[in-house]
């Protein structure tokens, strides 16, 4: 996969999931990624999409959101365990 830029230098991304979202006649995702630095560090990054381009925050979930991204982690095995354990790092 491609590099991506963040403030600690470029990660791979390692597993993605994006929920569809729509506000009116807005259409958009949320995504969340889990990145992985060169030292092996790992990063969650959550941004937003339109039109195919990952963009900063805010990103905004409502509660329905919420249960997708839920059903949405069982099939991202590895970003699922790295938000509910934590920082195991330090």
């Amino acid at each position: 996969m491609a590099a991506v830029s963040t403030p600690w230098g470029e990660a791979r991304r390692v597993e993605e999931l994006s929920i569809a979202q729509r506000a009116g006649e807005r259409r958009f995702a949320s995504l969340v990624q889990l990145l992985e630095t060169e030292r092996g560090e790992r990063l969650v990054r959550f941004a937003y999409t339109t039109g195919g381009v990952a963009r900063r925050g805010p990103v905004t979930l409502r509660t329905r959101d919420i249960e997708r991204l839920h059903a949405a982690l069982e099939r991202t095995p590895e970003l699922r365990a790295t938000l509910l354990a934590g920082d195991r790092e330090r």
